[in-house]
């Protein structure tokens, strides 16, 4: 095992300098999960959407969530962007890695690990609207209403948080904690 991940008798996890605690169960998360899906299947249905599925942060999510889908003619993708540099979000959005599919005329399902303040999510609508998408919804793991700072529409929230910093199931501390099956939230000093 690495020497930046540590796990103790109490279950808390040390990744680099901070200590994180048990937070969302992985049984919570694959119900919640279950749940977003029937919604998309019903809402959905009859249409070929496109999962864009958000990297690095929404891969785990994505892929419960794509397997639960049972619309035919689903098909997902993948972009990447970057907000964040350490706990704390940079205000500044980078496109790291672009959309290659064509999007027009179709339904896209933007797929997201975390909402919270909504400038990634308020900049990607904004550059797929320029493709000529049928419509854009957007379905997130988790969403921090306290944190949000824009005007963005969230179609399917499977869980509402605090503000809380968090890591597992894909979401990360400096790309560490990812793998985890729980969420982990942050241990405040």
């Amino acid at each position: 095992m690495p020497k930046f991940i540590t796990f103790d008798v109490m279950d808390t996890i040390q990744l680099k300098d901070l200590s994180f605690k048990p937070y969302i169960s992985s049984a919570e998360i694959a119900t919640a999960v279950k749940n977003v899906a029937a919604r998309i299947n019903e809402d959905l249905a009859g249409k070929n959407p496109l999962f864009l599925c958000v990297l690095n942060g929404a891969f785990v999510f994505a892929a419960d969530l794509f397997r639960e889908i049972t619309i035919p003619g689903a098909e997902i993708a993948f972009i990447r962007m970057k907000s964040y540099i350490g706990t704390q979000s940079s205000g500044e959005v980078q496109l790291v890695s672009g959309l290659t599919e064509d999007i027009s005329g179709r339904t896209v399902v933007i797929v997201e690990d975390i909402v919270d303040s909504g400038f990634t999510l308020k900049q990607l609508k904004s550059i797929l609207q320029e493709c000529n998408p049928a419509e854009i919804k957007v379905a997130t793991l988790l969403f921090k209403p306290e944190s949000l700072k824009c005007d963005v529409t969230i179609d399917y929230v499977a869980l509402d948080i605090p503000p809380a910093f968090i890591v597992g199931y894909g979401l990360d501390y400096d790309e560490l904690g990812r793998n985890l099956k729980d969420i982990y939230s942050v241990v405040q000093d």
